[in-house]
């Protein structure tokens, strides 16, 4: 019986850690430009952001060769900043934007971006384990019309609803 339990715990944390069917994570991937600060323009709704605006995340190396994660958001009900510090690795080829990321001890889950601006690393649509986690991310707090329909089309042939979109105040 333990064995059971243990075996299926294994296979939920590797789920975790998976790509949502129908997702290719982007290859040709340079960490280094994707290094620090990203806006958060849109995102679906989840416990850990609820009531939050002026997200970003700011990205760094760490010292043992994995990326540093520092997000925050102001809570206008507190009247002040919420913090979260994670780390995050490479699942595979450092080349492939699929990583993990853990803001809670050993337990990891997907960081897969499914679109980047290769050329000037200033947009990414990032997706979690499945559906249910999606975010738009920017270098600055707002995105020309163009960007932001060409990400909404990318997420939708995706498959995401992306009428729960939540749009993200930065003022």
């Amino acid at each position: 019986m333990k064995r059971i339990a243990a075996l299926l715990l294994l296979i939920g944390l590797a789920g975790c850690t998976s790509v949502p069917e129908g997702v290719t994570p982007v290859t040709g991937f340079e960490a280094d430009r994707y290094l620090g600060t990203w806006y958060e323009i849109a995102r679906f709704d989840h416990s850990f952001e609820q009531g939050l605006s002026r997200v970003s995340a700011t990205y760094s190396k760490r010292d043992d060769g994995g990326i540093k994660v520092l997000n925050k958001g102001y809570d206008a009900v507190s009247g002040g900043w919420a913090e979260a510090e994670g780390k995050a690795y490479f699942v595979g080829e450092e080349t492939t934007g699929h990583l993990k990321v853990s803001f809670f001890g050993p337990f990891y889950a997907s960081y897969v971006i499914a679109e980047l601006d290769k050329d000037n690393y200033q947009y990414s649509l990032v997706t979690g384990p499945d559906r249910s986690y999606l975010w738009i991310l920017a270098r600055q707090p707002e995105l020309s019309d163009e960007v932001r329909t060409h990400l909404i089309e990318k997420a939708t042939s995706l498959g995401y609803a992306t009428d729960s979109f939540i749009w993200v105040e930065h003022q």
